[in-house]
């Protein structure tokens, strides 16, 4: 499991402790529904609400002769009870007791990530309407295409995060299940009720059948959303990534004042915090094909998915959460430069205007392939005097200005009107209030 940098209180909630105190709850509410339905007296209900607990360190030494972690479990707590220990696990198997303690934690887990997706979204909108109106240029392919804004940019990948946020808490709500149908899901030792009894004293809904597992692929659906989430996040990483390339240099990672980039390279200002994001992103997604697999078992259950969980559920939740707050510091952090923006934009000398040209001659008769002919001749000019190394600020508009083939269609202040910036941001607003709301 990642420790080193883990979050406490993610971490908290897939410790030991918290795995046993889950069981104990599961434990509790099924001693109390049998209290509600005649079967365990007041006072042994009471004395074991108020009494039942268990040792770690002693749940280690038995295990070590059962071998059998459950049994280890409601032994400890036997310890701790008189005769009415006799209640404990009544009329359960040991899947009943660990799914449903398992549908606790996932649901503890998902409410924190779902915090973390929110403050991070917050963050994200801040920095969008903050650079709303920051031009810089778009890039298919890695190639300059028109002017956007880095708000535009930013409200992108809220969006992304809005349906993530969306998935996630569909899949807390779909994995909120826990089950109490004995040893093969026939639910022939115990009164019907009383399953639905200990669920909704655990703020929970009974699965609608089990085998003597609630079915893996509900928690494949939980590891698949997160590793979605990390795919996001990934591409979020990624822009920052591109955009502190020297080449570019148009955003940049906070370098604090003592900071080192490199042991032998006193220059570097590397961007560090995406790249480990990146691979944190990785991490997470790794989990989803062992979490897919895991939705085979033979017959009504076998144990091959108890081993995989053991490591998915820590460290994909440690992970993302650790994960999230890095992202959310990263973006509230992040340098931007505006004038280098501005200065990548006009590197092609106002090839990224070649669209809004294209688009005015239709409307003056033209067919779009003879348009597209007579800006791309132009267009191709200036790529040659790039790749000669020239200078080819205001190239374009000069080269446009000075086509025959053009200027029989278009006035030299249309043709100029067609390099305005003010262009491409008339729809901004009203874009970032369709994200935002």
């Amino acid at each position: 499991m990642v420790t080193r940098y883990a979050r406490k209180e993610m971490s908290d909630i897939w410790s030991e402790q918290s795995k046993y105190d889950s069981w104990l709850k599961v434990q509790k509410a099924l001693v109390l529904a049998w209290h509600k339905l005649g079967l365990i007296s007041k006072e042994e209900n009471d004395k074991i609400q108020k009494n039942a607990s268990f040792k770690i360190e002693r749940i280690n030494e038995i295990e070590l002769e059962t071998k059998h972690d459950l049994i280890a479990f409601t032994t400890s707590v036997g310890e701790s009870l008189g005769e009415e220990k006799r209640w404990i696990h009544y009329g359960i198997t040991s899947s009943d007791c660990i799914d449903t303690a398992l549908a606790l934690q996932i649901k503890d887990a998902l409410n924190l990530i779902i915090k973390d997706i929110e403050s991070l979204l917050s963050t994200l909108k801040a920095k969008a309407y903050e650079h709303k109106d920051t031009l810089m240029v778009g890039r298919s392919h890695g190639i300059h295409g028109e002017p956007i804004t880095f708000g535009l940019v930013l409200a992108n990948f809220a969006n992304m995060l809005q349906l993530n946020l969306k998935n996630i808490k569909e899949a807390k709500q779909n994995s909120s299940m826990g089950q109490l149908s004995g040893a093969m899901g026939n639910i022939a030792h115990t009164p019907f009720e009383l399953e639905s009894m200990v669920c909704e004293t655990l703020d929970l809904r009974p699965a609608p059948i089990s085998s003597q597992v609630i079915s893996r692929d509900v928690h494949a659906r939980v590891i698949s959303e997160l590793a979605l989430l990390a795919s996001t996040c990934e591409n979020i990483a990624l822009e920052v990534r591109h955009l502190q390339r020297t080449e570019v240099y148009e955003a940049e990672e906070y370098f604090s004042p003592k900071q080192k980039g490199s042991s032998a390279m006193p220059h570097k200002r590397n961007p560090v915090l995406s790249e480990n994001i990146t691979g944190l992103c990785r991490m997470i997604r790794a989990y989803l094909i062992p979490s897919l697999e895991n939705v085979s078992l033979w017959h009504q259950r076998d144990i091959s998915h108890s081993s995989v969980e053991r490591f998915v559920f820590p460290d994909s939740f440690v992970t993302a959460d650790f994960m999230l707050a890095r992202l959310e510091g990263l973006i509230k952090n992040l340098v931007v430069y505006p004038k280098n923006m501005l200065k990548n934009m006009e590197l092609t000398g106002g090839l990224v205007f070649s669209q809004r040209v294209l688009l005015e001659l239709p409307k003056k008769g033209l067919s779009r392939e003879e348009s597209y002919k007579i800006v791309q001749k132009n267009a191709m000019e200036v790529w040659q005097k790039l790749q000669d190394g020239e200078d080819v600020k205001g190239l374009f508009l000069k080269l446009l200005l000075k086509d025959p083939s053009l200027s029989k269609y278009l006035s030299e202040d249309e043709i100029k009107e067609c390099f305005e910036y003010s262009y491409y941001l008339k729809n901004v607003d009203s874009i970032l209030k369709r994200v935002f709301g």
